[in-house]
């Protein structure tokens, strides 16, 4: 099973710098297309969490620098992220929690019960279809959760359903090895006060600052980018 988990996270991190690189406007593009086969509270959650992501997120800063170099503030997508979530949770959540993961630059791994409301398989093969390409979003079985989850390699976890699961999955990423991974709970999935928030968005960015310096010796431009050390 290690292997195969393996292959997955190996695909996926090969997936996430085209589709980090790819833009807001283009991902944001490419979900627009997916809520033409969703219903119509899922499909204002996706516009919704594009929406937000536009707004909070998607914008560079310009920053002028002292001795005339330029610094580029932006935000850009952690890696991989884990979307699972209780077989009761409505699918208006799984769809927010999956829009919002995408749209900010991430992979995904989707991992739901057999007897959700809706498989893994088929709205990864719905977002395929509307121009994901491999790699960028998996369906994964839900007996390999565990393993998945305890990859270090993983970014985050982006969960909705009980506070138990939630802080079983909490310190299930505390004793892992590796980077610090997010988790991002919504436990009350009726309202949906986490993910119904403008700024969820901002829980599955980091920040990266990209700096020119065209006052080099001799002319040169020199190029230095920075970001939080938690990208792969």
């Amino acid at each position: 099973m290690m292997t195969q988990i393996q292959t997955l996270i190996e695909n996926s991190s090969a997936a996430w710098e085209g589709w980090n690189g790819l833009g807001y406007e283009a991902r944001t593009q490419i979900l627009e297309r997916w809520t033409e086969t969703l219903a119509p509270e899922a499909r204002a959650m996706v516009t919704f969490q594009c929406r937000n992501a536009a707004e909070h997120v998607a914008e560079t800063l310009l920053m002028p620098g002292p001795t005339g170099e330029s610094n580029e503030l932006y935000c850009a997508g952690r890696g991989s992220f884990v979307v699972t979530a209780d077989a009761e949770t409505p699918l208006v959540a799984v769809v927010g929690q999956i829009a919002a993961v995408l749209v900010t630059g991430n992979t995904a791994f989707v991992c739901l019960p057999s007897n959700s409301v809706v498989s893994a398989g088929e709205l990864v093969a719905q977002l395929e279809q509307c121009g994901c390409v491999g790699g960028v979003i998996t369906a994964v079985d839900s007996a390999d959760l565990t393993a998945l989850v305890s990859h270090p390699s993983v970014a985050g976890v982006a969960y909705a359903g009980t506070l138990s699961t939630s802080q079983a999955l909490a310190r299930q990423l505390a004793a892992r090895d590796g980077l610090l991974a997010q988790l991002i709970c919504e436990t009350d999935c009726e309202s949906l006060p986490v993910i119904g928030s403008p700024t969820y968005s901002l829980r599955f960015v980091t920040e990266r600052t990209r700096t020119i310096n065209v006052t080099a010796v001799g002319g040169n431009a020199t190029l230095l980018e920075l970001g939080s050390g938690e990208e792969h």
